[in-house]
C-alpha cells in the first residue's frame, strides 16, 4: 500500500514495494505498466483501487467474523429476548396500521336529493338508519347510537331494504347512493 500513500523515491523501489505484497496476476500487470511508461498509469490507478476495494472488503468480512465469534459467547436467553422484542416491536406496529380508523372524505359538494327521498318514501328516521348503515354499523350500533331498540332498527331495516329493492345491507347503501341519497 506504500504506492498508494507516498509518492517518495523512485519508481522502480515502488513497484519492487508492491511487487513483494501483491499475487502472480497483479504481477503481471505491474511489469506491463512498467513496460508501457505514462500510457499504462490510468490502468495502475485503477488496479490500485481495485486491491484498495478487496483489502477494505477483507477488512468487513474480517470484522463480521469476529463479531460472530462474539455472539457465539451470548446466552441463548439473550437471543430469545432479543427475537421476543422484535416480534413485539412488529405486531404493535401491526395492531396500529391495521386497526387504525379509516379516513373518509365526503363529497363536499354532495347535496341530498329530497325529491327521490320523498318519491321513496323513507321517513327521516330510516333515513338515519341509512346513514349509520353506510358507515359500516351493526343493527346493535345503530340501536345503541339512536336510543332504540333492536326490534326497531330492524323494522327500519327492512323498510328501506323493501323501498330501495335490496336484499343486503351493502346493496341497500349502494342503490342508495346512485339515487342520490347518500354520498
Amino acid at each position: 500500500m506504500e504506492l498508494a500513500v507516498s509518492g517518495f523515491g523512485s519508481l522502480r523501489s515502488q513497484i519492487r514495494t508492491a511487487i513483494s505484497s501483491c499475487s502472480r496476476a497483479t504481477l503481471m500487470r505491474l511489469r506491463r505498466w512498467s513496460s508501457q511508461g505514462t500510457k499504462g498509469k490510468a490502468g495502475m490507478r485503477r488496479t490500485i483501487l481495485i486491491y484498495g476495494v478487496a483489502l477494505a472488503a477483507l477488512t468487513v468480512i474480517l470484522k463480521f467474523i469476529e463479531y460472530r465469534y462474539f455472539v457465539r459467547d451470548l446466552s441463548l436467553e439473550f437471543y430469545l429476548g432479543v427475537v421476543a422484542i422484535l416480534f413485539a416491536g412488529i405486531g404493535v406496529w401491526a395492531g396500529l396500521r391495521l386497526t387504525r380508523r379509516k379516513v373518509v372524505i365526503a363529497n363536499p359538494d354532495y347535496k341530498l336529493n329530497e325529491p327521490e327521498l320523498q318519491r321513496l318514501g323513507i321517513s327521516k328516521r330510516e333515513y338515519e338508519v341509512l346513514e349509520l348503515m353506510a358507515q359500516g354499523l351493526s343493527n346493535q350500533e345503530i340501536a345503541d347510537k339512536l336510543f332504540v331498540s333492536l326490534n326497531t332498527v330492524k323494522t327500519h331495516s327492512s323498510n328501506l331494504f323493501m323501498k330501495l329493492d335490496a336484499r343486503r345491507r351493502t346493496q341497500a347503501v349502494r342503490r342508495a347512493k346512485e339515487f342520490g341519497i347518500l354520498p
